[in-house]
């Protein structure tokens, strides 16, 4: 197998490397591993976070189907922070910068270790693109298995998941829900293991990459403890080494035209607006020139057809019943979305491998016909004015109309805005400013998932938008927009904002606009001096000073 160990052999062949062949004996390899191909098995399993805490177990899954197939695998593990348990914490900072550590630290161990190839078992929302940059800096041989969804919460007949805990809370603080029904939800929102059950950023990242060729067919939709999820993670093992045998890498799949088949399907199932950050860095990574107005581009002409939570009724769970993501998908390359020409890690065409999935039958009221889409266009919405010269997002689903005008609320942060919801500062027809937590000011851009609830929560939702040079996490809903650049930390206009400035958010025009004027703009920056950061030193104080902007994906390696 000389060919297909040609990193690994600089070790196990070498005879002037004895040391680290003798280290590999030590770790039970026999004398004829040493002329099989080394693979990495990188698991982001902990027994801290539900999205995590079985992916060890697949993991061996994996290597059991790479030894089967004549490879090695070799297990190791690196980090992941809970978006849920981290939310509307100082924690929840350092949920962003964890996706180029998950990257580096992957990359770091397959070079530093001479891998032939890598599989990578991951479930929370940052573990995926952290993952899937390290293969593309890689190009080695390389399958992603993602650790399938939870399955839904109960509470008296109600379906639960996480975001019906937050928004509990929300309703607990307007007084609509006592304790003891608070905490009957949050008891029950979550059965075990596996990740958020909507299409938050988990599932959406899961489906993107899906369809993007970079995992095996039913891997984002089959669900976390099932038998078929146990099946698959085998299966990924043994396509991994007939990848190695064909030396087909992750350049040869990730492609202009794969991210396209990738960011239509987000936009057909209404996804998370991270997707936006993490298929800029992972296209940066790639060296593939994909930029946010290609996202207003697919956007614009792919109907939204998935009622699916947040802004919907259904779960992953519920697309699995129907036939998972592949027959989604089959659907849309019959109506000509996809790109079916496009490689994918089980050496064939998109096309190929939908060729057999049966048609997607309407006969159901999760996934509505294109001719009958819940929006004609794609939530994901590319605003650009003087409040965003470089660009926001805004997940604008239709439910909450497409064009909001209002006075400006202005918080120094997050937390200063949940300590304000809680006081009954918001009013109905109020544009709530959060701002000084984007990339660098955050820093890390934490996602607002706990003042979008709670305004939800209080009966708001309809009657107040939200602005932030923050994220949004992929559980949001409402008449929102992150991402807001240039931020404030760095002077952005959403730095002088003041209580009562009029802003206009149009989805229609994608637009958004803050109605003072320039004179006045010019006197409030005379004023202005950009705060010191909130850190001195640390992950997050070298995440401030590297990160790239919101709107070129955040990638801490461009410079």
């Amino acid at each position: 197998m000389s060919d297909f160990n040609k990193y690994s052999k600089l070790v196990t062949q070498d005879d002037t490397q004895p040391a680290a062949q003798a280290m590999l004996y030590a770790i039970g390899l026999k004398e004829e591993d040493f002329n099989k191909p080394l693979i990495g098995v990188a698991s982001t399993g902990y027994e801290g976070n539900p999205c995590n805490m079985h992916l060890n177990d697949l993991a061996v899954d994996v290597k059991k189907g790479i030894n089967s197939n004549g490879g090695v695998g070799l297990i190791f593990n690196t980090i992941g922070v809970s978006d849920g348990i981290s939310m509307g914490t100082f924690g929840m900072r350092f949920s962003l910068p964890s996706r180029d550590i998950i990257a580096d630290s992957m990359e770091t161990v397959v070079q530093g270790l001479n891998y032939d190839g890598l599989v990578t078992v991951v479930g929370c929302d940052k573990n995926m693109p952290g993952a899937l940059m390290a293969m593309l800096r890689l190009n080695r041989p390389s399958i992603l298995v993602y650790g399938g969804t939870v399955a839904s919460g109960n509470c008296h007949g109600q379906k639960l998941d996480i975001v019906s805990a937050f928004e509990a809370w929300g309703k607990k603080v307007s007084g609509s829900i006592q304790e003891k029904e608070y905490k009957e939800v949050i008891q029950n929102a979550i059965p075990g293991a596996g990740a958020c059950g909507g299409m938050y950023t988990a599932n959406t990242m899961a489906s993107a990459i899906e369809a993007l060729g970079m995992s095996l067919p039913y891997n984002s939709s089959n669900p976390a403890l099932s038998l078929d999820k146990k099946k698959e993670s085998n299966k990924a093992g043994i396509q991994l080494m007939e990848l190695i045998k064909k030396d087909i890498k992750p350049s040869d799949i990730v492609t202009k035209k794969s991210l396209e088949n990738a960011i239509t399907l987000v936009s057909i199932l209404g996804g998370s607006t991270n997707a936006v950050l993490h298929f800029l860095a992972i296209a940066d990574t790639a060296g593939i020139r994909f930029d946010i107005d290609d996202f207003q581009r697919i956007s614009d002409k792919t109907p939204f057809i998935a009622d699916l939570k947040p802004s919907g009724k259904y779960l992953m769970e519920d697309i699995h019943k129907i036939g998972g993501v592949p027959i989604i998908m089959k659907y849309l390359l019959d109506k000509g979305l996809l790109y079916g020409d496009c490689l994918t890690v089980t050496g064939k065409s998109l096309a190929e491998n939908l060729k057999d999935i049966p048609t997607l039958d309407f006969n159901q009221n999760i996934i509505l016909p294109l001719e009958k889409p819940i929006k004609e266009t794609g939530h994901i919405r590319i605003l650009k004015g003087n409040l965003a010269e470089e660009g926001a997002v805004a997940k604008i689903t239709g439910k909450e109309g497409l064009v909001f005008r209002g006075k400006a609320k202005v918080f120094e942060g997050e937390f200063e805005a949940n300590k304000g919801i809680k006081e009954g500062k918001v009013e109905k027809g109020d544009v709530v400013v959060i701002r000084y937590e984007g990339p660098k000011g955050g820093p890390g851009m934490p996602e607002m998932l706990k003042p979008t609830a709670a305004i939800m929560g209080a009966g708001l939702g309809n009657d107040v938008a939200l602005i932030t040079d923050g994220r949004f996490s992929g559980g949001t809903h409402g008449f929102v927009v992150g991402h807001i650049t240039p931020e404030a930390q760095v002077g952005g206009l959403i730095a002088f904002v003041k209580d009562g400035d009029i802003i206009e958010i149009d989805a229609q025009n994608n637009t958004i606009h803050l109605e003072v004027s320039i004179e006045e703009i010019n006197r409030r920056k005379l004023d202005w001096e950009a705060p010191n950061l909130k850190v001195k030193r640390g992950v997050l104080y070298k995440y401030a000073h590297t990160v790239s902007s919101a709107s070129e994906g955040c990638v801490t390696d461009k410079f």
